[in-house]
């Protein structure tokens, strides 16, 4: 597992070598005299800010040509990326500059030059992005009374976390972020091992780990169970979803955005946290994988993505009556489909229910990865989004001995996934700790399976020999399988994704008694 670990990390920083790394400290404080910008065009200039404990972070600012000081703009804060430097959101800020607002971008601390530690969304990234509102009130025509955040990934989390504390914020645009924390990385009990490591590797290439991050990821990739309750409480303070409650109440105004196949944040726990907010609010979800539906927008391309975030300011900051508060509030893009849908709530999503029956019983020998497995973080899913190449496997193929098989019948009509798969079965272990991971495939006429959706589970403290319940969902999609084709759930113990948890020889023995059958509940889109 830690060779696994550190190559995965290994491969980040080679990768982002060519960037140079972090300076070991922040620059010295200086701030850029404005910007003299042609007539016609947004001026930008380049600022230091105080953040919380004066701590120096790094931002531009990008203004409306002509601001001359008579009247006030909307303003926008955008605070990067994990890893990400301080003209991320360049492109993007221009075009609001144009568009009539004033947008600060700043570099999150710890990374690049902003100076302090990497403190992953804790109270210092909170209280930093209190300060840069403070400063672009202070230093730009902003308005106080229209005030909004945004960002891609760490940036969204921090502005959904900043909409909790702070009463001023009245809209939100936050894209392939996360809402539960541990639920994205740690979902199933199970870490993900690649997105684990790619964001420690990244962290330590571009910025300063504190000693509480460096201390956490070890022990999260370490598999330290005696920290585990520590590790869990220690994103529970990072999640958004637990300051739900002072979301709600401060009534901003929220947009999410994510991809059906973030391998770092999942859907599932922003549609969970969608379904719970209780102000203006609306959810886009759409191929891909991290942070890869909005990419193109970051270059200045046109891009579905920061069209909706566009539209969603302009009506909650300028009062614009562009109908985005007449439209179905959940909007989907299918993988395998051009067009968007739109449904009045997430529940309505997945209308339809089909069951598959899981019956018989499976036994499965442990540790071996069956061929079977979620992909490449990052890059499986972004090959599914512009090349519609999903990972595959030959099911036929599958080592019956390592991967338990189930199939449904050919459809004679298109079946239109929607929403979240659920299995439901017993398992049970030769070992008190096991790992098991479960795929859905779309299976052609040749036997070849394109992967739909997966999910792992893990599992301590069982009693050997001993049957147990496992109900697990898998990751949320949206995926037509065609007519002539079969879905097949497809269950190993290991994959690159993940940090499996299999004693050397265990075994697992599916099965299905008949006073509780063993299923998999499909949701499908209502005809």
């Amino acid at each position: 597992m830690r060779t696994a670990a550190v190559g995965t990390a290994a491969a980040v920083l080679a990768t982002g070598a060519a960037f140079g790394a972090a300076p070991a400290t922040a620059a010295p404080s200086t701030t850029a005299a404005p910007a003299t910008a042609p007539a016609g065009t947004a001026g930008i200039r380049f600022v230091d800010i105080a953040g919380d404990g004066g701590t120096v972070l790094k931002a531009n600012v990008v203004t409306p040509a002509g601001a001359d000081g008579t009247r006030r703009y909307p303003v926008i804060v955008l605070p990067t990326s994990w890893a990400m430097p301080q003209i991320e959101y360049l492109a993007q800020a221009r075009e609001l500059a144009d568009a009539g607002y004033v947008v600060v971008s700043y570099n999150s601390r710890g990374f690049w030059q902003s100076g302090g530690h990497i403190e992953v969304a804790g109270p210092p990234d909170i209280a930093d992005a209190s300060k840069v509102v403070d400063w672009a009130l202070a230093h730009t025509p902003a308005d106080p009374d229209r005030v909004g955040m945004a960002g891609v990934s760490y940036g969204a989390g921090i502005s959904l976390l900043a909409a909790a504390h702070d009463k001023r914020i009245k809209a939100v645009v936050a894209l392939s972020g996360w809402a539960d924390l541990i639920d994205s990385i740690y979902s199933g009990r199970t870490q993900h091992l690649q997105a684990a490591a790619l964001l420690g590797g990244a962290g330590h290439l571009t910025g300063r780990p504190g000693p509480e991050l460096q201390s956490i990821l070890t022990g999260f990739l370490s598999s330290d169970l005696d920290r585990e309750q520590e590790m869990i409480d220690w994103g529970r303070k990072r999640s958004p979803a637990a300051h739900l409650d002072r979301i709600n109440a401060n009534g901003a105004a929220i947009m999410l955005g994510n991809a059906w196949g973030d391998t770092i944040f999942p859907p599932n726990q922003y549609a969970s946290f969608y379904e719970r907010l209780t102000g203006p609010k609306r959810l886009e979800l759409r191929p891909g994988d991290h942070a890869t539906a909005e990419a193109t927008g970051l270059f200045g391309l046109p891009n579905d993505t920061w069209t909706s975030a566009r539209r969603w300011f302009d009506h909650h900051l300028k009062g614009a009556d562009n109908g985005v508060d007449r439209e179905p509030p959940v909007r989907l893009k299918s993988r395998t489909s051009g067009g968007y849908e739109g449904y009045p709530d997430w529940k309505s999503v997945g209308a339809r229910e089909e069951r598959l029956a899981l019956g018989g019983d499976q036994h499965v020998r442990t540790g071996t990865d069956s061929g079977a497995n979620g992909g490449v973080v990052l890059l499986s899913n972004a090959l599914d989004q512009f090349l519609r190449l999903p990972p595959t496997v030959s099911v036929p193929l599958l080592p019956r001995a390592h991967a338990a098989v189930w199939q449904s019948e050919r459809y004679a009509a298109a079946q239109r996934v929607r929403g979240t798969a659920k299995l439901h079965t017993t398992v049970t272990s030769t070992a008190s700790s096991g790992t098991l991971v479960a795929y859905l495939y779309d299976v052609g006429p040749l036997g070849v399976g394109r992967l739909v959706s997966n999910a792992p589970h893990t599992f301590h403290g069982k009693t050997p020999g001993e049957p147990f319940t496992v109900d697990l969902e898998l990751f949320s999609t949206a995926y037509d399988v065609p007519a002539g084709h079969r879905l097949a759930l497809v269950v190993d113990t290991a994959d690159p994704l993940y940090i499996e948890h299999n004693p050397a020889g265990a075994r697992l023995t599916f099965s299905s008694p008949p006073s509780d059958p063993s299923y998999l509940s499909v949701p499908l889109r209502a005809e």
